[in-house]
């Protein structure tokens, strides 16, 4: 479901923050939509 809103800058940086961590290390050949849910409505 969509937010209706634009994502905000700190937003961005913690999903580049946790892509670059240990929590991530499994995470291969993954698309992380940082987008709100507006990837969603393309489906």
């Amino acid at each position: 479901m969509p937010l209706h809103r634009l994502g905000s800058a700190t937003e961005m940086a913690k999903a580049a923050v946790h892509l670059g961590s240990d929590e991530s290390a499994r995470a291969a050949g993954t698309v992380l939509l940082v987008d709100g849910g507006i990837g969603a409505l393309a489906y």
